[in-house]
């Protein structure tokens, strides 16, 4: 079936069931995997529903990540910042290639573990601080938001008590309704924060990530050395992934938890349990629910249709962690489901360069959550639970939990 016998379909991006991507996706994938698709911009391109076919494009470098020429499948609105400098999910090989070698070796799973005692802290004082204060508690702030927000700021050495300021503006660019005032706005506000943090490390760098970059071209500025602009832009780009995704990641998995509570004892099953139950719920929930883009840069056939040259690609990460051709019963929730290759995390060269750290956060903070409080349950009916509909990144706006006072730890 060629692209003139297809009618273009506009993205799904309604929910029947919180847990679970639009139903449409399964029609996708049976009936056209690679289908055409109408962008608010007036611009037709394609949307990728299968696993194999969304790592496919993912690792194939005909399809480019720069977004400046990208159409949104989600809101009109087309800002572009004027600079890119330093912003790696924008960039394509060699280019990407020279940022990423750089920041790798800050990202290890050795440097992510060695985190863990720290890690292990932040999440103690959270779980004391709730404790004194006793039940209820919203715990998208008193734990999911405030602990990778903490973590990240230590790693990159951002100060702690301006997280409101960037968590305000990054909410805005998340926004799926936000105006293109509002994120221009969020932007620019986020740029001139960076460029100003960026010149106060250039005067004093400390041993927090950004001041060890500024040191390690300082010290050999031919391999090494990054502007102020790279310094900001990369950032922008690692404070809004660092604290975004996987504050959602906690909220969301103790929600899905708390909805599956048969699934708990999987999670405390040890550190190979909760390794596979992270991973598990990773796969489930997908919280990068609309997807990824890419632009062809020429004229490809891919699948049996004709991409043209500049279209816009959409790979739904969400339908391919749900493809029953990769994933046995993948619409059901297993937290003893053994390793798979999902996408959460994307896939090829632009895989999340934070992937490790993300692993270590949620490995340590769900069970140390679920064991300090294991009468833990939501203090309203799960269907009052406000979701992130109206986000890119998905989860729960707020998550009103409650607990039994004599069965804490």
């Amino acid at each position: 079936m060629t692209a003139a016998h297809l009618t273009a379909v506009t993205l799904p991006i309604h929910r029947s069931t919180p847990l679970d991507p639009p139903a449409e996706y399964q029609h996708l994938r049976e009936q056209s995997p690679v289908t055409p698709l109408a962008f608010p911009d007036g611009t037709s391109g394609w949307l990728i529903t299968r696993h194999d076919d969304v790592r496919a494009v993912l690792a194939d470098d005909r399809f480019s990540s720069n977004r400046e020429n990208a159409s949104s499948p989600i809101r009109r609105p087309q800002f572009q910042p004027q600079d890119r400098a330093g912003m790696l999910l924008s960039m394509d090989p060699p280019e990407h290639t020279h940022y990423r070698r750089m920041l790798t070796r800050y990202f290890t799973v050795r440097r992510m573990h060695a985190l863990a005692p720290r890690i292990e802290e932040i999440v103690a004082e959270h779980l004391d601080a709730m404790g004194a204060a006793g039940p209820p508690s919203d715990l998208v702030p008193d734990f999911a938001r405030p602990i990778p927000s903490l973590v990240i700021c230590e790693l990159l050495g951002v100060p702690y008590a301006d997280r409101e300021q960037f968590q305000r503006w990054t909410a805005n660019l998340l926004s799926i309704h936000a105006t293109e005032d509002q994120i221009r706005e969020g932007i620019e506000a986020l740029r001139q924060y960076t460029r100003d943090l960026i010149a106060d490390k250039r005067k004093s760098p400390d041993d927090a990530l950004i001041g060890t970059l500024i040191r390690a071209g300082e010290q050999d500025p031919e391999a090494n050395y990054l502007t102020d602009e790279e310094l900001a832009g990369i950032s922008r780009l690692l404070l809004i992934a660092g604290h975004e995704t996987t504050a959602n990641m906690l909220a969301l998995g103790t929600y899905t938890l708390l909805c599956n509570p048969g699934q708990l004892p999987s999670m405390l099953d040890g550190a190979n349990g909760t390794a596979r139950a992270v991973e598990e719920l990773m796969r489930y929930l997908t919280i990068v629910h609309f997807g990824t883009v890419r632009v062809a840069r020429e004229d490809i056939d891919f699948r049996g249709q004709h991409i043209r040259a500049g279209q816009t690609v959409m790979m739904s990460l969400a339908s391919a962690n749900r493809d029953p051709n990769q994933f046995d019963q993948p619409d059901v929730l297993n937290l003893n489901r053994e390793h798979s290759q999902h996408v959460a995390f994307g896939h090829g060269v632009h895989q999340c360069l934070g992937q490790q750290l993300a692993r270590v956060e949620m490995q340590i903070a769900f069970p140390a959550l679920f064991r300090r409080f294991p009468t833990l349950r939501l203090a309203v009916p799960a269907e009052q639970v406000p979701m992130r509909d109206d986000m890119f990144v998905y989860g729960v706006h707020a998550l009103p939990v409650t607990w039994d006072t004599k069965a804490a730890g």
